[in-house]
């Protein structure tokens, strides 16, 4: 079984990706599936009775699109095809801040060491990294100790969370 990293430890991955599933002849019934935006939206009352469905968003895919399904979704995987492709990142924020998705948001795809303390304050909670590279990755985590801007993760600024800072700093 595959690996990944959840909430700051390595997992056994339970789930399946479907990157081609066109019809729902592709999709297995009984277990863990993520299925792209497009099944989703062509088999949604269907797919939507079936406990564990995920949906898998391109870079290209509109997260708004899933605004009426983020209470029901227990997953949601943003693909990073490639690592100078950071659309993902607005993707999940949306989802968190916009439309308060509170299951499991998954980095998949050409998803880096580098990235995960960075996809972390976006909001994602679990990363589909290479199997040869997911001991090393779980670091990145915590290869910072804080950030200026407000996050996800830390939804107040450094400069609000300082002591002593005044209501005139904002």
């Amino acid at each position: 079984m595959p690996l990944l990293i959840k909430d700051r430890a390595v997992i056994e991955d339970r789930w399946t990706l479907l990157r081609d599933a066109a019809s729902l002849a592709d999709v297995p019934i009984g277990a863990p599936v993520i299925v792209p935006l497009a099944l989703w939206q062509a088999e949604h009352d269907v797919l939507a009775g079936r406990n564990a469905v995920g949906v898998w968003l391109k870079p290209s895919d509109d997260p708004d699109a899933l605004a009426g399904d983020v209470g029901q979704l227990p997953l949601i995987a943003i693909d990073f095809p490639k690592f100078v492709d950071g659309r993902g990142y607005s993707s999940a924020r949306l989802l968190r801040e916009k439309y308060r998705f509170g299951g499991e948001l998954r980095a998949v795809g050409d998803v880096l060491r580098d990235q995960l303390y960075y996809m972390r304050q976006c909001g994602f909670d679990a990363f589909a990294v290479r199997a040869d590279r997911i001991a090393d990755a779980v670091g990145g985590l915590d290869d910072f100790s804080d950030n200026y801007q407000s996050t996800v993760e830390r939804p107040i600024p450094l400069f609000r969370r300082r002591g002593g800072a005044s209501t005139r700093d904002a």
